[in-house]
């Protein structure tokens, strides 16, 4: 068994639920296009509001293709709900006089929280290359926002590796560099597997690092779409997760109550190994993610009054 992980517990809000069990959750959302689904995603927001999460964060979409949906989504959480927004901005297709402009327009819309990342490259392309006048890397955009504000960012970290790093140490290099820069703290691609979170998390923190490291958690609504995300970005899917659902076709009922099992499950394991912050992946399904966090509180709750077993 890997040994127990010490992160940190700061900013928890005294209403949250799952404060009450000592954990901070966060969740992720993609911009839709229309403007009637964005009103509905504000919605669904808003029900997560008894949560209290410490944030929900907006991505920016491939090549950075929805950026005005995300300004416009942000500004909305900001100005329309209590809870933080957290921006996404990437490095892709962009001079860095434009990725300054829409920083300092999320700080003018209230927006202090970003989430900054490289990017993936623009229109499929197999290789990243860099915009002759952007930032080249999450390194450089992190240094960068920090000096037109004093944002808190957010950074990606990969438990099993960046698909493009030529190693386990040299990632762990680039993440110490993101840090240096100023990043706030670590949330990880989604993983399935505790063991390779608890395992990178000990690689983190004797180098150096010493960031708070959120685990990033995928709901598996749609296995084979899962399994494809999985494949590309370098993600094993465990045997016994796997044979979960992977067989005949069940209906949504039943598929959505082994999306909450294993999500509440795999959470629970890290809860039992120190893990305190998660962020959540949500695909746009807020009433799924607060399914999670309740029954998570739940089997918590539970596991405190007669403990339980891994």
């Amino acid at each position: 068994m890997v040994a127990s992980v010490s992160l940190h517990d700061d900013h928890l809000g005294r209403a949250d639920p799952l404060g009450k069990e000592g954990l901070a959750i966060s969740f992720e959302f993609f911009p839709p296009r229309e403007k009637t689904a964005e009103d509905r995603l504000l919605r669904d927001i808003r029900g997560l509001e008894a949560l209290c999460p410490r944030f929900v964060s907006v991505t920016y979409g491939a090549g950075g293709g929805t950026k005005q949906n995300t300004q416009a989504i942000a500004a909305r959480i900001a100005a329309e709900t209590p809870i933080a927004p957290a921006a996404h901005l990437t490095c892709i297709d962009a001079s860095r006089e434009e990725v300054d402009a829409v920083a300092r327009d999320y700080w003018n819309s209230g927006i202090r929280h970003i989430v900054a990342v490289r990017g993936d490259p623009p229109g499929g392309a197999a290789v990243y290359e860099p915009h002759p006048h952007g930032y080249a890397y999450a390194t450089d955009l992190v240094a960068g926002l920090k000096r037109i504000a004093d944002f808190e960012i957010s950074v990606a970290a990969y438990p099993e590796v960046h698909p493009e790093a030529s190693s386990a140490a040299q990632d762990l290099t680039f993440l110490k560099r993101k840090l240096d820069a100023g990043a706030t703290r670590a949330i990880t691609q989604f993983f399935f597997d505790p063991e390779i979170f608890l395992r990178f998390a000990e690689r983190v923190r004797a180098a150096g690092i010493k960031i708070p490291i959120v685990a990033g958690i995928m709901p598996i609504t749609d296995f084979q779409r899962i399994r494809r995300f999985s494949r590309h970005c370098g993600v094993t899917i465990p045997t016994e997760l796997a044979a979960l659902f992977d067989g005949p076709q069940q209906d949504p009922a039943t598929c959505r109550r082994l999306a909450i099992a294993a999500a509440v499950e795999q959470c629970r394991q890290l809860c039992a190994q120190g893990q305190r912050e998660f962020h959540f992946y949500t695909l746009n399904d807020a009433r799924l993610a607060a399914a999670i966090c309740t029954s998570l509180r739940e089997r918590l709750h539970n596991c405190s009054a007669s403990p339980c077993t891994l």
